[in-house]
């Protein structure tokens, strides 16, 4: 039978066959399937903050890491010359949110690359597709907590990202995000008393209420 790989969210994942690779460039309608695991490449082993989750010796110390190791997110890293990219290895607006939206918002705590870029940019471009308001909104309930941890982690980049990817689920859903906002505001007005976030917290805000509208 298949393994199934238990989230700290209480989603299940089942890994399955590997994707066949497409012979284009263009990615193709498909399941969740686990992706192609990309290779390691030389300039990783230069990198600090880079870890190699595809090495026999790594051990995922994460939830999102052993997903992302497994091949679980069907998107993968591309480096490019000048900024690197995601390549999804089928169309975006194919693969269920539920659980992979929760999956990579969860792997917004992340500290370690590539798991920062694929979370963040991940979450990013899954929230772009068409319906994608259609599918969140159900998933709020298990989105919101997640938001929330990064918010009040410690590391300011995971803050960042956390802040990033609550104004973009806001723009998305809309007023549905009014109800949750009240376990958010808390972790924004402490971190709005450091000088360095002042000026994005209050950009936020002000999109938050754009977005929610006047019961915001």
């Amino acid at each position: 039978g298949s393994n199934v790989l238990r989230m700290s969210s209480g989603i299940q994942i089942k890994p399955k066959a590997a994707v066949q690779k497409s012979k284009t460039s263009s990615p193709l309608p498909c399941s969740p399937e686990p992706a192609i695991k990309p290779q390691p490449k030389p300039s990783d082993k230069l990198n600090p903050k880079t870890i190699d989750p595809f090495s026999a010796d790594s051990r995922p110390t994460s939830a999102f890491a052993a997903i992302y190791a497994k091949g679980g997110i069907p998107c993968r890293l591309v480096h490019g010359s000048v900024k690197h990219r995601l390549q999804w290895e089928c169309l975006p607006e194919t693969v269920p949110f539920d659980p992979l939206l929760v999956t990579l918002a969860e792997g917004l705590r992340e500290t370690k690359h590539p798991y920062t870029f694929v979370s963040k940019e991940g979450f990013k471009e899954l929230l772009m597709v068409e319906g994608a308001a259609e599918k969140a909104i159900p998933l709020l309930p298990r989105l919101v907590p997640v938001l929330k941890a990064a918010l009040a982690h410690s590391d300011d980049e995971v803050f960042g990202r956390g802040l990033d990817a609550l104004v973009q689920l806001s723009a998305v859903v809309g007023t549905s995000l009014n109800d949750h906002l009240k376990h958010l505001l808390t972790n924004l007005s402490r971190r709005l008393m450091d000088k360095k976030f002042r000026e994005k917290i209050t950009v936020a805000l002000q999109k938050l209420e754009q977005y929610g509208g006047k019961v915001s």
